[in-house]
């Protein structure tokens, strides 16, 4: 890939809303070379989706978000792929990662309630050929994602001692 593919890329992912006028100015390039890179991006399957970066701490959603450790058993022929195939088929799945170190796939997971990542769990992911266990973090609150603070209200107050 390019390199002024690789700027558009860098461009879009910090702001997906950026006009290819101000793209194209940034670049020092024409517009129209600016739309069709990023047509080609599209249509190789690199530029997949844009989506907004919501702070759901200051909504009324009451959602629930859960990181959950897979240990599996890779199958022969397969590894991986089909068992984190079965495991992103699943609508409460926002995202599967291949991981090194102690477990073997990171998922990310979002429903209604406790009640409803629990049976996420108990009832879906661990009853997969090869899934050996699980551990379910969930995510309290969200201080910062994808380099951008969510939340910055720190006392900014002097300590004052006696």
């Amino acid at each position: 890939m390019n390199s002024i593919k690789e700027e558009i890329l860098e461009i879009l992912y910090e702001d997906a809303l950026t006009p290819t006028d101000k793209i194209a100015l940034m670049l020092g390039i024409e517009e129209k070379k600016v739309e069709k890179y990023i047509a080609e991006l599209k249509s190789d399957n690199i530029i997949v989706k844009y989506h907004a970066m919501i702070n759901w701490d200051k909504t009324d959603s009451h959602s629930v978000e859960a990181i959950i450790e897979v240990k599996v058993t890779p199958q022969r022929d397969r590894g991986f792929e089909s068992i984190a195939k079965r495991i992103y088929k699943f609508d409460e799945v926002k995202s599967v990662y291949l991981m090194s170190g102690t477990y073997d796939l990171m998922v990310l997971i979002s429903g209604d309630n406790l009640r409803q990542v629990a049976s996420f769990v108990s009832e879906k992911l661990s009853t997969i050929d090869g899934v050996l266990s699980t551990a379910t973090h969930f995510v309290l609150k969200r201080y910062k994602e994808d380099g951008v603070v969510l939340d910055d209200n720190t006392d900014e107050r002097l300590v004052v001692s006696p």
